[in-house]
């Protein structure tokens, strides 16, 4: 339940700052290239409110990058006559996904999930990260490269391969633009397999049991005095 003192702000587009008492986001992005290489990004952030509301957060990160197998080592499946472009300068307010593909067999997904519960948000661990904001990987000559940051001005995922891009960012509100969170996938070449996701858990705040005893009270005597 939540308390009709909150409710009454909201306009049924958003949900108010009061509502949310805590928030889990995670973000992966990964590039599976048909020689074997691949590259991963993934990060995620927990935020809580402890009972004098004082917040606490912590971030995991963590990047790989897979060189190529030895005996398919050519075989990027990179298109050098291929181009994706002006992905980049898309602006949405609110949430945007972009794709943009130039070849074929080429699999590439864009997934954002966003949901509203009860339950206290739970540290979320990204599997082989650490507890650094930012994180970064690349193969040895640098044509691969994966990287991750969560920081004051938002968070950036970013992924490069020969055969294109796959990004994610999200930006907090400013005085100058509205929040807003980008997926972005460029592929140029054949037979890439290419997926960026994200999730956004926000727990909204609960009424205490003090306060559904007030509001009980509260109705017994309007009750009496009809």
């Amino acid at each position: 339940m939540v308390d009709d003192d909150v409710l009454e702000h909201q306009t049924g587009k958003f949900a108010g700052a009061p509502m949310i008492s805590g928030f889990v986001l995670s973000v992966l992005s990964q590039w599976q290239l048909p020689n074997g290489a691949a590259a991963i990004a993934q990060g995620a952030l927990t935020v809580t409110k402890n009972l004098t509301n004082q917040i606490n957060a912590q971030v995991n990160t963590m990047t790989k990058v897979i060189e190529q197998n030895a005996t398919n080592a050519a075989n990027s499946g990179a298109s050098p006559n291929a181009t994706t472009s002006g992905g980049q300068g898309v602006s949405v307010n609110g949430v945007s996904q972009v794709t943009q593909v130039a070849g074929d067999h080429n699999i590439g997904v864009n997934a954002a999930t966003i949901d509203f519960n009860n339950n206290a948000a739970q540290l979320a661990n990204v599997p082989g990260g650490t507890n650094s904001a930012t994180s970064n990987a690349s193969n040895a000559s640098g044509t691969i490269k994966a990287g991750i940051a969560f920081g004051t001005g938002g968070v950036t995922v970013a992924l490069q391969t020969p055969a294109g891009i796959a990004t994610q960012t999200i930006v907090p509100s400013t005085a100058q633009q509205v929040s807003s969170i980008a997926q972005m996938l460029q592929i140029a070449g054949n037979n890439q397999q290419v997926g960026n996701q994200l999730m956004l858990h926000l727990q909204t705040q609960q009424m205490t049991p003090a306060m559904l005893q007030q509001i009980g009270v509260l109705q017994a005597l309007q009750n009496s005095r009809r």
